[in-house]
């Protein structure tokens, strides 16, 4: 009889599903996966380790994660930088679709009808062994772990920084992207602009750009912040609010319907992206501040 089954992972994907559903912006696949782990009751299989790759995982998670798959070509959720979100389908199907069973069997179907749609291959029978299938689809989990590793040390790192070095840092990406930067903000009393930057080396041309730096692990900057920020941009000023915690939607909805300011809001993940795209216009100081080395993993097709 095989230790894993339809009826088991599919109760597994709901209870995930029911944990997500209360994460409307999203979790931490380490934080979802903990979760689950506290709501059932784990079987000694699944307690068990897998050992594969070189290292050892609890099959519990394997198992989960193995399953996810599914849902993402389902269309169920979505797998962002370490981050899982459910989607309205797959809100829709977790109401539609009670027993667990059948849960997971539509996930499978539609992942196999994603498939052969985008990779030209037939429809197999999804009556397949899911003891076999979890084995098989290792190399995928494998992957994803890792990339999920890479963000959540990037984020670590970002967000433990001192803010003045943060705020430093910032200020260097300025200068990769070829603004020249007249004023960083010394220790002390903030006054709501902490980087001053222009776009011609005398300062003469406009939009001179204002910078706000707040470097938070976790809290959002709301509305009533971005909101003051913005109230210190002139008419011939542009705004950016570099935020390690991200923005509220109120504080983001307030920035995009700005008519006569400019402001752009950044969060830790689109300073990665600008920091990865302009690190070679970065002088050699900068990036020791902010080391990162490319790896190349052959992508798992799945």
């Amino acid at each position: 009889m095989a230790e894993i089954t339809w009826k088991r992972t599919g109760e597994l994907l709901r209870k995930l599903f029911e944990i997500l559903k209360q994460h409307p912006d999203g979790l931490k696949a380490s934080n979802a996966l903990e979760q689950l782990a506290s709501a059932v009751e784990m079987t000694p299989h699944e307690k068990g380790m897998y050992e594969g790759n070189g290292n050892s995982t609890r099959r519990f998670e394997k198992i989960v994660r193995f399953a996810t798959i599914d849902c993402v070509k389902a269309g169920w959720l979505v797998k962002h930088k370490g981050t899982w979100v459910i989607t309205n389908e797959g809100i829709s199907a977790y109401e539609k679709i009670k027993d667990p069973e059948s849960f997971y069997r539509e996930a499978v179907r539609l992942y196999h009808k994603w498939k052969a749609q985008n990779q030209g291959t037939t429809v197999k029978n999804t009556d397949k062994n899911i003891e076999e299938a979890t084995l098989e689809g290792s190399n995928s989990v494998t992957f994803e772990q890792a990339e999920e590793q890479a963000w959540a040390e990037v984020e670590k790192f970002l967000k433990s920084m001192n803010p003045y070095e943060f705020q430093d840092l910032v200020a260097d990406l300025l200068k990769g992207m070829g603004y020249f930067v007249s004023w960083i903000s010394p220790p002390g009393k903030d006054s709501g602009v902490d980087i001053i930057a222009h776009p011609d080396p005398l300062g003469t041309q406009v939009p001179r750009l204002k910078v706000q730096v707040k470097r938070h692990a976790d809290a959002k900057v709301d509305r009533q912040t971005v909101q003051s920020f913005i109230s210190t941009i002139g008419d011939d000023d542009a705004g950016l609010f570099v935020a390690t915690s991200g923005f509220t939607k109120d504080a983001e909805e307030h920035a995009r319907s700005q008519e006569r300011r400019m402001v752009m809001l950044i969060d830790w993940e689109k300073f990665f992206e600008l920091w990865i795209q302009f690190q070679h216009k970065l002088d050699d100081n900068a990036r020791r501040k902010f080391p990162i080395t490319p790896i190349y993993f052959l992508t798992p097709n799945s």
